[in-house]
Formats: structure tokens, sequence, C-alpha cells
């Protein structure tokens, strides 16, 4: 007698190997057998016939280390079949950190990571912010340990390497974090003030984690036309700290890109990345708009740098006129100030217009307005392309992550459908992956990258993470006009052996059962 059984689906194993009919039965969280299983019998039973069923898929780079707590956040995830978040991602979260650095991140990242409910100012240790995730969410969670963060609770915002005795104390809390659970480390290198870190300060953080056997994730400090100079960076660190490098939201040109990967793995050094079906972005305006000449680290002298009108001045004649292809790239997203709320969902240039503003100057009110907490969406450059976001898929290094950014009244689409979108576009229309070849790139892979030794396959004795997905009807629904609108196709989740999903809804669970999980 078992607790759950999934009957009558095709099982896609994330091995790669060729599915297979195949009974799943499921005792205490975990995968109890596998096989035509005629005469088992369970508490519960889930009717995958005409279904695969695969492992639950592993989101290896999203922004919901707030939003993770949102049930709205949580049905677009599982409606993709997304069972596991990766979070701390670009260097920047709240953990570990004093009460000053947890406000600092808080701020800076709002527009990104949003407010988690219940840290009460801290100062959070790694152990605590996974205490907040375990059996709180129906989703598990994985940390990665933030460099931003570590380096602004040693040295604040200042803009210059470490002394000895400050990069002593960045390691230890590396050390520390490991301890507690941490699952890698991650930079953001065009995020302040990880920005302001050179390669031998991340190396060095990056030696415990490569003698732990984890990965250094980063936030390349360039992408398109400064990728290769970028990804220098990141394989000399590797080299330097011996450390498996994994490459966050890799897009460019595609040819150069799949080139620099496969030189690196030519090299013997375990490279691996994620990317998403879209070709377009989403990050603060802070970021897309604002030269690195003002104070960016320095929120409150950002402020007021931008309320000066000499600043100003220089800023319209020095920087954006020299940069008015930007402006019809971005979408305003995210934009927390009631007299201006009314531009989410609009180009920046017809805001601006609305307001009777030039661009520029719109910018910097918007900016002012937010408390620099305003969130776009972007076009990347033409060297991005369809034919790069697929020669990068099927990379045999490519993992998937949404870099979902859940902030804002007008998101990115990427949140409630990339998932979704690989399968039901990249797999049945264009066939980029087979279906059992989706199970390695969505799950299989990314539990290895991770250190998740129970996660990623559908196989006995491993937890009982699993998507039933329906491979005519799996497709995304977001647009974005309409970016919060749930993927379809997938009917059925289970998380740690609960059902969590339900005909499409969110089920009601007595406990909810997502773990904050730690390498293994």
């Amino acid at each position: 007698m078992h607790d759950l059984l999934v009957r009558g689906g095709t099982v896609l194993d994330g091995t790669g190997a060729p599915g297979r009919r195949a009974d799943v039965a499921v005792t205490a969280g975990r995968i109890a057998a596998v096989g035509v299983l005629p005469g088992a019998r369970a508490s519960a039973e889930i009717d995958a016939t005409g279904r695969y069923v695969m492992p639950g898929f592993i989101d290896t780079h999203v922004h919901g280390d707030a939003a993770v707590f949102d049930p709205e956040v949580q049905l677009a995830a599982l409606r993709q079949g997304v069972t596991t978040f990766v979070l701390g991602q670009d260097g920047v979260s709240y953990a570990p950190a004093s009460a000053e650095t947890l406000r600092y991140v808080s701020r800076y990242f709002a527009p990104v990571n949003g407010t988690h409910p219940g840290l009460d100012g801290g100062p959070v240790t790694v152990a605590e912010l996974l205490a907040s995730y375990d059996r709180r969410t129906p989703l598990n969670t994985v940390y990665l340990l933030p460099h931003g963060t570590i380096r602004h609770g040693v040295m604040g915002t200042a803009r210059r390497a470490p002394e000895a005795a400050e990069l002593a104390a960045m390691r230890a809390h590396v050390e520390r974090g490991l301890s507690e659970g941490a699952a890698g480390l991650s930079t953001g290198l065009e995020y302040v003030p990880g920005a302001y870190a050179g390669t031998g300060e991340i190396a060095a953080l990056c030696t415990p984690v490569g003698a732990a056997g984890l990965p250094y994730v980063t936030h390349m400090r360039g992408y398109e036309s400064a990728a290769g100079a970028a990804m220098a960076e990141v394989l000399e660190i590797a080299r330097a700290g011996n450390v498996a490098p994994h490459v966050s939201h890799y897009h460019g040109p595609g040819d150069e890109l799949v080139a620099l990967v496969d030189g690196a793995r030519a090299e013997g050094i375990d490279l691996t990345f994620d990317n998403y079906p879209y070709l377009r972005g989403a990050s603060t305006l802070t970021l897309v708009t604002l030269p690195d000449w003002l104070p960016i680290a320095d929120l409150d002298g950002t402020l007021e740098a931008l309320a000066d009108p000499a600043v100003r001045e220089r800023l319209e004649r020095d920087w954006f006129a020299h940069r008015p292809e930007v402006w019809p790239r971005i979408t305003l997203s995210h934009v927390p100030a009631d007299e201006f709320r009314w531009a989410e969902g609009m180009s920046l240039p017809d805001a601006a217009e609305r307001a009777g503003s030039a661009p520029g100057a719109f910018c910097c009110d918007l900016l002012v307005a937010t408390r620099l907490e305003a969130g776009c969406v972007f076009g990347q450059p033409p060297t991005n392309s369809e034919e790069s976001v697929r020669a990068l898929l099927r990379h045999p290094a490519q993992t998937t992550g949404s870099d979902a950014i859940y902030q804002g009244g007008h998101p990115h689409p990427r949140g409630w459908g990339a998932f979704a979108r690989l399968l039901g576009r990249h797999v049945r229309e264009l066939g980029d992956w087979t279906w059992e070849q989706a199970a390695v790139h969505l799950a299989g892979r990314a539990a290895d990258r991770f250190g998740l030794a129970d996660r990623g396959r559908v196989e006995t004795g491993r937890a009982a993470d699993l998507a039933v997905v329906d491979p005519s009807a799996v497709t995304d629904r977001a647009t974005y006009e309409r970016p919060r609108v749930p993927a379809e196709g997938v009917e059925h989740v289970v998380v740690n052996g609960v059902p969590v999903l339900s005909g499409g809804v969110l089920a009601e669970t007595a406990r909810p059962p997502g773990r904050a999980l730690a390498p293994s």
C-alpha cells in the first residue's frame, strides 16, 4: 500500500533514456517503484494516461527570493512543472546579512527580488533564511551565497579591492554559508557592489566553493558584444579558484557563445550555463539607463544627484544624447509610485510623451519618485536572435533558468511561460530537443550541477518531485501584453510525494511540502 500512484504514463526519467510506459509508486515522499505495477494500491492516484511523467523541473535562475511565498507565483511555476527554485542569484539576496546590509540589499534589489515577508529587520544567517523557506511553500528552494551581499557586509559600498583582513572575513562568510546549506556562490558583476570586485577577490572566495564540489554562478561583467572578455574573466576565476563555473542567462551571438563554451570544456573546465527562450530581458531601470559615474552604490547619493539640475544637464549632454536607441527598447514593468503607476506597461518614450517630458528627464523623474525601485523589460541588441537562443538550447551544457522577476504590474512573461514555451514550441513544434532530452535539460542536469543527488530523476529511492505533462497541450499563454497568464498542459505536480497541483489548481495541503534543499 503506497501513499500515491501515478498510473499509466510514459516515464521520461531525466537521464535521456527512451521513455517507457510505467507506473510510479510513492511512499513517504520518495519514489518506491517505477514499472508496470498492476497490483499496487495507494491512498491516492493520478491518471497519467497519454501523459509524460517527468522529474520536477528545476529553475536554475529565478528571482523568487520573496515571491516564492506568493500563491500566484507558486501557481505560475507549478503550471509549468517547476518544483524547485534556485535563489540567491546575481550576487544580491538576503543572507548572510547584518541589519544594515539587509536594509541595503532589500532596497537596492527591490525591483528584482521584492521584500521577504518574514525577516524582521535582520541580522539573518543562511541557516535562518533557509528555515524561512522550509515547509513554508509548495516549492523546493536552493540557495546560492550572494557575493554582493557578503561584500557589503564586510566593506559596505567601497569601490576598491579588499584588504587581507576583509578578504578573510568574506571567505569566512562563504565557508559558514556552505556549512549551513548553500549550494554555491553567485556574483552579479554588473550590479553593485559586486561590480567593484576584481578577479582575484572572486577567485579567493570560490576556493572553498570548488573544494565542496559546488559551482560558481555568475551574471558576467558583460554580454552580447562584451561576452568574449566577460567569459575570459569567468575562466580565469575558474582556474584560480579550482571551481566549476555556471553562466547565468547566457545570451548574445550564438556562434560566438557556443565556441566560448566549447573552448572552456575542451580545456577541461566543467562549464555550464542557463538561458531562456525570449529576446527581451528585465532588470532595474537604474542598471539599464544610468552611467557608472553616478554613485550607484550610494542609493541616497544617487537620488540627490538625480534631483540636481547640473547633474541632469550632464546626463542629458554626455550620456542620454549618445544613447537614443535605448529608450524605445524599454517597457516599464514596475513603477512603485502612485503618481506614475499609470506608466506600467508603456514604453518609456510613450510614457515620457504622455508626461510632456523628454525620455531622459522622464526617466530621472521616475527614478526619483520610486526611490530607484523602478523595473523594466528591455529589448536585447540584435546580436541576440531566435537562432542564437536555439543554438544555446541544443548545447549539452545548457540548463534552463527563467530569470523570472515577479515585481510590478507588468513584468516579463518568462516567469509564467519560459518552461512551458520550451516544451510547447522548442520541443513539440521545432524539435530542438526530444522529449527525453527535455527532461535532462529541465531537471536532470540542473540537479547534477547543484549537487541535488536525490532530485532530477524519476528513479526508485529519489525524492518524489514529479510533473505530469500533456505533450499535445503544454504551451505558454503569457505574452508581453498579458504577462501574468498561467501556462497550460501541466495538470498535476507532486513535490516530495505530495500532490500540490491537481487539475491545474493549487492543491490544499495540511502543510506545504516544499523543502529548503542542501547539496548532498
